[in-house]
């Protein structure tokens, strides 16, 4: 999932809104079973409700004549972007697998070649049946491979990721990430990897993850701003059950809000990264080797 435009370089006041109207009125429609409930999409109704109940003036958003609400048009732009969200949720279960499909697609995958270079970690849940492959991190892992051609990348840089001008530190970004290409420092492209094929409940670990992402976003967003340092910034999320059915679909909402937010380039969804992540991967192959250009001294070729 890319950014739609309609939505990019919008003010911080209008995620205000969009934050707080989820909250006010709820990320998600609650049928039973819960595992069937679709993302909300709000009325001005509910939202004008929504905001009376906090105390808070809901002018801005729309107007109301007799018993009929008509949006602003700053307000209409609020309704077209959580219209969007909800459509363009409306895939992510059909995207998103269990651990006997990514394990499917991890094996077919990893049968294609004789024998990788790239790592195969275990997931790190203890348990004889939660020790198994991390079959995401696996996959990405090995169409990173295929698609680099030989080309330096980092699987899983155990070192900050920083940004160097004239060979002295710039920025240093306060986490560890999962990936790097070509390397930590000054790379051309970062990712993160959250999947849960195993979790039954969802923990605050599984949202303080979301909220890492975030971290990362806007220290990236901050260099483009100050530096025009450009950074591919991806978010891979995979386990159906998790994101989906036990309480990550506001956490999928707020990774679209994300998105638009600019603070990640792409938020890939399960198998999806098995025809977008090659696209990927070409682009920024393309960018590194324009930074080399630009920037000799200091980032090395991959």
């Amino acid at each position: 999932m890319q950014p739609d435009s309609r939505f990019t370089g919008k003010s911080l006041s209008f995620w205000a809104d969009v934050k707080k109207i989820s909250e006010a009125c709820g990320y998600t429609v609650k049928p039973v079973p819960p595992a069937t409930g679709r993302i909300r999409v709000h009325t001005l109704a509910e939202i004008a409700a929504g905001y009376i109940k906090l105390n808070l003036d809901w002018s801005h958003l729309a107007t109301l004549v007799g018993t009929t609400y008509s949006p602003t048009p700053y307000g209409q732009d609020v309704l077209d972007y959580l219209a969007h969200r909800a459509a363009a949720l409306a895939s992510a279960p059909a995207l998103l697998m269990d651990a006997s499909q990514a394990k499917i697609e991890f094996d077919a995958m990893k049968a294609t070649k004789a024998a990788w270079n790239c790592p195969f970690p275990m997931n790190k849940q203890k348990g004889a049946l939660m020790r198994q492959p991390a079959y995401l991190t696996g996959l990405v892992n090995m169409i990173l491979e295929h698609n680099l051609g030989g080309l330096s990348v980092n699987y899983n840089p155990t070192t900050l990721t920083a940004v160097t001008r004239n060979r002295r530190p710039l920025r240093t970004m306060s986490r560890r990430v999962d990936g790097a290409f070509p390397r930590p420092v000054n790379p051309t492209a970062i990712w993160e990897i959250k999947e849960y094929y195993y979790t039954t409940t969802f923990g605050s670990r599984i949202a303080d993850g979301v909220y890492e992402t975030l971290l990362d976003g806007m220290e990236i967003q901050e260099m483009s701003i100050a530096e025009g340092v450009k950074i591919h910034h991806c978010l891979i999320v995979d386990a159906r059950d998790t994101w989906w059915s036990t309480g990550g679909r506001p956490y999928l909402c707020r990774m679209v809000d994300m998105l638009h937010m600019g603070y990640a380039d792409e938020v890939m969804f399960g198998r999806e990264i098995l025809t977008q992540l090659p696209v990927l991967v070409h682009q920024w192959i393309a960018d590194h080797a324009a930074n080399v250009l630009l920037h000799p001294g200091d980032i090395l070729p991959a």
